[in-house]
C-alpha cells in the first residue's frame, strides 16, 4: 500500500519481509516467550507501584486535585521523551536498549523503597520517580514493537497480540488488588514489587539471543531521522486519524478511571475495595483476551471498533445515571470486555504494515495518542471531580466518547482494514 491508500493491490517487498520469520508455534518461540514474559513481569510490578502513588499522594496532601496533579507530572516524562525515543529505537541495538531501560527502571523504583525504609518517602519523590520511569517507558515501547516484529511472523501477529492482551489484562486483574493489599500492610511494599518486576525483565531480556533488529538507520543525523518519521506518519491518512481520535479516547478513558478512583478515595472507600474495581475490570479484560484471538481472525478492525466504543458509551451512561460503587464495578467490566480484541487487532495490523526501519519512530509518534493523555488525564479527571462532582464528570465522559464513536464511522482507511490474512499485503513502502 502507498502512503495515500489503505490497501495495496499486490504484495510489496515489505510484505515479503514481514513473512520471512520462520513459522515456529508461539509456544515454542523462545525469543517471543522471553520478551513477553519480561514485559509481563515489569508491567505487573509497575502497575502495583503506580496504583499506590495516588493513594499516598492523597494521604500526604489531603487533596484529590493535588493527587491528580502529582500523577500527571509523573507521566509527563514519556511525553517529553517519545520523539527522541523513536529515533533512538531505530538507530541502536534493540536488545541493549531494552536491557538498559529495564535496569534503569529497577534503580529508580529502588530509590523509593530505600526512602520508604528510612522514613523519607513522599508524594513528590514518587512523582519524580514516575517521571523518570515514564521516560524509560518511552524508549521501551518502540523498541518492544520492533523486537516483537523480529521474532513473530506476520501470519502469527494477530494471535501474538491477543496473547499479549491477555497478559496485560492479567496485570489489570492483579495490580489493583495486590497494590491495595500491599499498601495496606506497608506503604513501601508496592514499590518493592516494582523493583522485582523490573529486575525480572532484565534477566529475561539477557537470555534473548535472537537478533532483534532488521534494517537500522544511523547514516544520517538524528534530526533527519526524526523528520523522516514525521513525514512518514503524516503521509498516511490512517495514522493522521489515529493521532486525533485515539488521543481523545485515551484521554477520556484514563480521566474516567482517575475520577472514579479519587471519588472512592474521597468518600473513604477501603483501598482493597478500590483495588477491586480495577480487579473486576481486569477479570473482564482477561475474559475478553481469551476470546480475542478468534474475534480478531474473523472481524474487520474498524467496524469492530464501532461496536467496542458503542458498548463503552452505553456503560458510561449507566454509570452517569447511577454513580454508585457497584455500578462502577459492573459497568466498567462491561465496557472494557471487548477492548483486548480491538487492541490486538489494531496493534497487530500496525506492527505488520510499518517498515522495520521506521518501526521505532512510527510507533513512538502513534504512541503520542496515549502519552498526551497520560499527564493530562489525571489533571482533567481530578479537576472535573473537584469542581463538578462525579455525576457531571461522567456525563462529560459520555459526550467525549460519543464524539469519538461518530467520528470513527467516517474514517475510511480504518473501515477498509481487512482480516489478518490480508494484513501483509497492506505493508507500507
Amino acid at each position: 500500500m502507498t502512503a495515500e491508500t489503505s490497501t495495496s493491490e499486490a504484495p510489496t517487498a515489505q510484505a515479503a519481509a514481514v513473512t520471512a520469520v520462520p513459522d515456529v508455534p508461539l509456544r515454542h518461540n523462545r525469543a517471543y516467550l522471553l520478551l513477553t514474559t519480561g514485559r509481563f513481569a515489569q508491567a505487573i510490578g509497575a502497575g502495583v507501584g503506580t496504583f499506590a502513588v495516588p493513594l499516598l499522594a492523597f494521604e500526604v496532601t489531603g487533596s484529590v486535585g493535588q493527587a491528580g496533579l502529582i500523577s500527571g507530572i509523573g507521566q509527563a516524562g514519556a511525553l517529553l521523551a517519545t520523539l527522541p525515543a523513536g529515533v533512538v529505537a531505530d538507530r541502536v541495538n534493540r536488545r541493549l536498549l531494552l536491557l538498559v531501560a529495564a535496569a534503569t527502571g529497577t534503580a529508580l523504583w529502588a530509590t523509593v523503597v530505600a526512602a520508604g525504609l528510612t522514613g523519607a518517602l513522599s508524594a513528590w519523590h514518587l512523582a519524580a520517580v514516575l517521571f523518570g520511569s515514564s521516560m524509560v517507558s518511552a524508549f521501551v515501547n518502540p523498541a518492544s514493537g520492533g523486537a516483537l516484529r523480529a521474532v513473530v511472523p506476520a501470519a502469527q501477529m494477530a494471535n501474538a497480540m491477543a496473547v499479549n492482551q491477555g497478559r496485560m489484562a492479567a496485570v489489570g486483574l492483579f495490580a489493583g488488588p495486590v497494590g491495595g493489599f500491599l499498601y495496606g500492610m506497608a506503604h513501601v511494599l508496592p514499590f518493592v514489587a516494582s523493583v522485582v518486576g523490573h529486575a525480572i525483565e532484565v534477566v529475561a531480556i539477557s537470555f534473548v539471543r535472537k537478533p532483534l533488529n532488521g534494517e537500522r538507520t544511523g547514516q544520517t543525523h538524528p534530526l533527519a531521522d526524526l523528520r523522516d518519521g514525521l513525514r512518514f506518519v503524516g503521509a498516511v491518512p490512517l495514522f493522521r486519524a489515529v493521532l486525533v481520535l485515539i488521543t481523545l479516547l485515551n484521554l477520556t478513558s484514563i480521566a474516567l478511571i482517575v475520577a472514579i478512583n479519587l471519588e472512592l478515595v474521597r468518600t473513604g472507600t477501603d483501598p482493597r475495595l478500590i483495588g477491586l474495581v480495577d480487579a473486576c475490570a481486569g477479570i473482564s479484560m482477561l475474559a475478553g483476551a481469551i476470546v480475542a484471538g478468534p474475534i480478531v481472525q474473523r472481524t474487520r478492525v474498524g467496524r469492530f471498533g464501532i461496536l467496542v466504543i458503542g458498548l463503552l458509551v452505553a456503560a458510561l451512561m449507566v454509570m452517569a445515571l447511577a454513580p454508585t460503587y457497584w455500578v462502577f464495578v459492573s459497568m466498567l467490566a462491561v465496557g472494557v470486555f471487548l477492548y483486548p480484541a480491538l487492541n490486538a487487532g489494531f496493534t497487530g495490523y500496525l506492527t505488520v504494515i510499518i517498515p522495520d526501519r521506521m518501526m521505532g519512530r512510527a510507533m513512538s509518534l502513534l504512541g503520542l495518542t496515549g502519552l498526551i493523555a497520560a499527564p493530562a488525564a489525571p489533571v482533567l479527571g481530578s479537576a472535573l471531580l473537584e469542581g463538578w462532582g462525579i455525576g457531571a464528570t461522567l456525563w462529560v465522559m459520555v459526550g467525549a466518547m460519543a464524539c469519538v464513536l461518530v467520528a470513527l464511522c467516517f474514517v475510511r482507511p480504518m473501515m477498509r482494514i481487512g482480516k489478518p490474512d490480508t494484513w501483509a499485503a497492506d505493508a507500507l513502502e
